[in-house]
């Protein structure tokens, strides 16, 4: 599950405003002064017809393209401004501020990677203790957190919540990264910070959740779920996730409920609808379940879950076409999927397609010992193999 972080680009945006462009020395111009002045003002129309008739006068004026860039940005105009700012870094990159506006604009037009070099380039040259550098960590944090390299946030994130030890929507950042680049004790580290600035974090309760349970600490992320309904019952994703952990510990009883309020919140949760469809079926309440995946697949037809399913109910009511066309849906959206070769081994044999079915079912054990064999050697590492005289290569 990956839960919205709610105020994490307002917060950055906040903190990485307020720099602007700077000003080269220049003789005085009467219609440099203009230009400025109508800027002071918040006239930007006006301010940029002045800085364009500026630019008839002096063509190479990096100042005057680097105010244009400032206009565009202002109005929310962010591609726009990225190439006057481009403009006037190559007529001159001395202009205080130009670069890191740059970045920024590429940043909030969505161009995560553009913006990361800028803000490289920058952080080469800033001091460790200044606050240039706690602006930059926050934007590179987060630049690497837009293009999802997760591992690759963490450091700089980490280093801005160091120097900002009352933010809170830094530290959700920050979980969020840890979580999902799997650093678990690095979430519950941040979930223990996230406490000291807000006891009733509903979203930081899920993000502790979710590392117990990739830790195997079921007990524990089933508490933190419900610390966390109880302090926000209608969180968004909150119940499907106390739902999805009681599901796999085979409470399916008490996952149906919590499914049930997920999607009394939002009817078109397929993840909810399936798994409470899978719950039915384990509960002996298949013709339950049939309508939950067919609105799941309505919704969203790459849901592999529901077609398993679905050819399961079919097969097992003796409704074998139905079931073979569900089944191999589920094999072409998930072909690692060792419970859908198996069903489909099973079905064809049922069928009396005997080359089919040992077909599947080879499948099936091929991929759980491809998985196993993968697992003894993750626990058993092979020693390094070092060269021994009778195969050394002979230097001739």
């Amino acid at each position: 599950m990956q839960p919205p972080i709610y105020s994490i680009w307002t917060m950055v945006l906040i903190m990485a405003a307020g720099h602007c462009v700077g000003q080269v020395a220049i003789a005085p111009d009467q219609q440099r002064q203009a230009a400025l002045t109508l800027e002071q003002q918040g006239g930007n129309d006006k301010a940029e017809a002045a800085w364009r008739t500026y630019l008839t006068m002096h063509p190479s004026s990096s100042e005057a393209y680097a105010h244009l860039g400032l206009l565009e940005a202002r109005q929310e105009r962010y591609k726009e401004a990225v190439p006057l700012y481009r403009k006037a870094l190559a007529l001159d990159s001395r202009v205080p501020g130009l670069r890191l506006n740059l970045g920024l604009a590429l940043f909030k037009a969505g161009e995560m990677k553009d913006a990361l070099q800028e803000f490289d380039l920058l952080l080469k040259h800033t001091p460790p203790s200044s606050t240039d550098r706690q602006r930059l960590a926050i934007l590179i944090g987060m630049c690497h957190y837009g293009l999802e390299e997760y591992a690759q946030a963490v450091p700089f994130l980490k280093e801005a919540a160091a120097h900002d030890p009352q933010n809170l929507a830094l530290r959700l950042a920050l979980a969020h990264s840890c979580l999902w680049s799997k650093q678990y004790q690095c979430v519950l580290d941040t979930y223990h910070e996230i406490l000291m600035l807000n006891a009733e974090s509903a979203e930081a309760d899920m993000l502790a959740g979710e590392a117990l349970d990739e830790l195997k600490d079921s007990t524990g992320a089933i508490e933190q779920f419900r610390a966390a309904i109880k302090v926000d019952p209608r969180m968004p994703d909150v119940h499907f996730g106390l739902g999805y952990l009681l599901w796999s510990k085979h409470r399916y009883e008490e996952a149906v409920p919590e499914f049930e309020i997920e999607l009394a919140s939002n009817p078109n949760h397929v993840q909810a609808m399936a798994h409470l469809g899978d719950a039915k079926i384990k509960l002996g309440q298949p013709e339950a379940a049939v309508p939950l995946f067919e609105k799941a697949i309505r919704i969203d037809p790459q849901c592999e879950m529901a077609y398993l399913d679905l050819g399961i109910v079919y097969a097992n009511s003796g409704r074998k076409d139905d079931a073979l066309r569900e089944l191999k849906v589920a094999e072409r959206l998930s072909p690692d999927d060792v419970d859908v070769h198996w069903r489909l081994g099973r079905l064809y044999h049922v069928m009396g397609n005997k080359a089919e079915s040992k077909a599947e079912l080879d499948q099936a054990k091929n991929i759980t010992q491809a998985a196993d064999t993968a697992l003894i050697d993750r626990m058993n590492p092979r020693p390094m193999q070092t060269q021994t005289p009778s195969t050394a290569p002979v230097n001739k």
